[in-house]
């Protein structure tokens, strides 16, 4: 029975180069065995371990020229930015580098060049481009309110990625740019504390339907003796809630049980409550959210 050679210690977990390898004492032919792949020219890893967008990365990191940094709609989705079902599928990593660099060239890559340095941060060990230059960057490839659900999560308080301070500023900066008037629209349009992008395309379709512009994800005070509740559109002067329903609370029998409670708690304290899910129509939200919002005294 073949028995096959293990690779040297440094060699036998996460990413190395060829050349690395090589210098090593490693044959060629060993690296050509079942039990190495090569997500990119010239570089190794142990089959079956490359599975997410992290690992491409870390793979690719390892033929990137110093002061190359992750980009574009990459350096978006490490930042955890929600993107479009393609994007968020497309196996194309993007590296810019700074001029005069030469651009990277890699199958699987697209390369850029930037004339001047930006901000980059590190993400899980990666050199990213800072999450508003990268959202800045979306302005060139998305639809204006994929371009506003990727920009709400920059405000998400607890993620620590950007204030809307420093958002607007660097929109002033990108002027010029491809995608730049988009950008302006997209900006004025972002709000803080949404927590996906049902919830960011729900409001934003509320407001196309020519309702007032709901809160975003506040707490709702309830009578003494019960506790304060985060709702996701909130219209507080009619006591109307828009809640959009992804359906992950049903495969968790106790959140399933304290949203039940929740919403109890709210009707308990005469809140109206519309709770939207997947399969809602627009025309049933609009009727609904309409409905409610004239009997509680609002006119178009």
């Amino acid at each position: 029975m073949y028995i096959q050679t293990p690779l040297p210690p440094g060699f036998d977990s996460g990413a190395f180069t060829f050349g690395a390898a090589r210098a090593a004492g490693v044959s060629a032919k060993r690296l050509r065995s079942r039990d190495v792949e090569h997500p990119f020219w010239g570089v190794c890893v142990a089959a079956g371990t490359v599975h997410n967008l992290n690992d491409r990365c870390r793979a690719l990191h390892k033929r990137m020229p110093a002061g190359a940094f992750f980009s574009h709609a990459t350096a978006a989705r490490l930042h955890g930015m929600p993107l479009p079902a393609d994007l968020e599928a497309d196996p194309l990593l993007h590296v810019s580098v700074i001029d005069p660099d030469r651009t990277l060239r890699l199958a699987g890559v697209n390369g850029h060049r930037v004339a001047t340095s930006p901000g980059v941060r590190s993400v899980a060990g990666l050199p990213v481009l800072e999450p508003i230059s990268a959202w800045c960057q979306l302005a060139s490839v998305l639809e204006l309110n994929d371009l506003v659900a990727a920009g709400d999560h920059l405000l998400r308080p607890e993620l620590g990625l950007a204030t809307a301070p420093e958002i607007a500023a660097r929109v002033v900066q990108y002027a010029g740019n491809r995608g730049a008037l988009r950008l302006r629209v997209a900006e004025a349009m972002i709000r803080p504390r949404v927590e996906s992008r049902r919830e960011t395309f729900l409001r934003l379709f509320l407001v196309m339907c020519g309702f007032p512009e709901p809160e975003t994800n506040r707490d709702i005070p309830l009578p003494r003796g019960k506790r304060r509740v985060r709702g996701d559109l909130v219209y507080f002067c009619y006591k109307v809630l828009v809640e959009y329903d992804g359906e992950q609370h049903r495969t968790d029998t106790a959140q399933f049980n304290r949203d039940a409670e929740r919403l109890h708690d709210l009707r308990e304290a005469g809140w109206l409550v519309i709770t939207v899910r997947k399969g809602s129509t627009k025309e049933w939200v609009q009727g609904a959210v309409d409905a409610a919002l004239r009997s509680r005294g609002w006119r178009p």
